[in-house]
């Protein structure tokens, strides 16, 4: 599949600015809660675009033609599975840290994003669904199906992350203890390949404000730092070119 094959988007990501972009602030340590925060931020960002994209891609995706419908199915179960591991670590790490240190105040807003999040958890096995019934179809009636799918997640992710951000970021901003962030990222380990992962941290860093690149950069091994330098950020670069028809944003 050429990327003159595939119809550009209007949706291609721009650089995000913010306050910490500064380049008067002075340098400084930062506590585990900004950390926590911001890789939250940024993990939302990443799903809400990702998904949007995705939808927009596939209503100009021809029907018929197989390794397109692959590709954009294959972004989208990768898609998936980033978004279900980062409901697992929020459900089984990060919430129950944020309730031993606020019960009073996190326990209303916990049990809504439980609620909200298994709704977009059902609506995830939905579009994979869509996506196997595109693959083995090929027709447009499927191809209309694996799009609105892709959007009506969006629409959830949207709507759950906007909620979650008004009301529980701040508590884990307020609230989390270094030690326990420091668990949390010690044990959380997502099951993709070394190319995926390399793949994902591009998708993350695309349209990351500076303070969210350092932050991403910062903490990865070394090994994986220079991955990214010495052969990662190119390979991403001609990965999205092919997926969108559009290098990336940065």
């Amino acid at each position: 599949m050429t990327a003159t094959a595939v119809r550009p988007t209007g949706l291609i990501p721009a650089p995000r600015a913010a306050a910490d972009d500064a380049t008067t602030q002075v340098a400084r340590p930062e506590p585990a809660a900004c950390r926590a925060v911001a890789y939250q931020r940024v993990l939302h960002q990443l799903v809400r675009r990702e998904l949007r994209l995705l939808a927009d891609l596939a209503t100009w995706a021809p029907p018929g033609e197989d390794q397109r419908t692959a590709a954009l199915t294959r972004h989208a179960d990768l898609v998936s599975r980033v978004l279900l591991h980062h409901h697992a670590v929020e459900r089984e790490a990060v919430w129950p840290a944020l309730l031993r240190a606020a019960p009073a105040p996190a326990r209303d807003a916990v049990e809504d994003w439980t609620a909200r999040c298994a709704r977009i958890d059902h609506m995830l096995r939905d579009l994979s669904t869509a996506a196997r019934q595109w693959q083995v179809a090929g027709t447009d009636p499927a191809r209309s199906a694996f799009a609105s799918a892709c959007r009506a997640l969006a629409d959830a992710v949207d709507a759950q992350t906007g909620e979650e951000e008004r009301t529980l970021l701040p508590l884990l901003a307020e609230h989390l203890a270094t030690e326990d962030w420091a668990a949390i990222t010690a044990s959380s380990h997502c099951r993709l390949s070394g190319p995926e992962q390399l793949f994902v941290l591009g998708l993350a860093l695309e349209d990351s404000c500076a303070g969210d690149r350092a932050r991403l950069l910062g903490g990865l091994p070394w090994s994986a730092r220079t991955a990214w330098r010495v052969y990662g950020a190119r390979r991403y670069r001609s990965a999205v070119v092919r997926l969108r028809g559009a290098p990336p944003a940065s």
